[in-house]
């Protein structure tokens, strides 16, 4: 499925090319709830990086989280690379180098109107902000922390 997708002032357009459309990962984690979080949260979707095509990519910016780093103890910058709109803000699409085959456009940013999904999965649970209520219905998945099933996975899964 094709993707369009925008920041809230016009400057960014994009589309991408995704397998898996359905808006069924919500994150809770303090990086998406703080970047792109609206509800406290963000949904990332699945798309063929090689498939991106943007205008607008001098409005740009990138943003990458400090994480804790297991090694050390201390932080480290995460190779996770958050694109942003640099005049309105808007959370455009998460590129990792450690899968560069794959972009996370946020599903905030999509125009494209997105498949309903069946079910759900809440993920980080355990940085949810406790003004969240998380909406989980009897059907959908909760993790404290990550899944051990990828967005592919999931769409092989529950959509057939």
């Amino acid at each position: 499925m094709q993707l369009e997708g925008s920041c809230h002032c016009g400057c960014v357009r994009f589309s991408v090319d995704s397998r898996q459309p359905y808006p069924f990962n919500h994150c809770y984690c303090s990086i998406c709830r703080k970047t792109a979080g609206g509800g406290g949260y963000a949904i990332n979707l699945g798309a063929d990086y090689s498939t991106l095509q943007v205008k607008g990519e001098e409005y740009i910016s990138v943003y990458q989280a400090m994480i804790d780093d297991p090694e050390t103890g201390g932080k480290r910058e995460s190779p996770g690379k958050r694109h942003f709109c640099k005049q309105c803000g808007s959370a455009l699409w998460l590129w990792d180098p450690r899968w560069p085959d794959q972009v996370h456009p946020f599903a905030s940013a999509i125009d494209t109107e997105l498949p309903i999904p069946p079910e759900r999965t809440h993920m980080m649970l355990e940085s949810k902000a406790s003004w969240v209520k998380a909406s989980v219905e009897s059907t959908d998945s909760q993790f404290t922390l990550y899944p051990q099933e990828s967005l592919a996975e999931w769409h092989q899964r529950v959509i057939k």
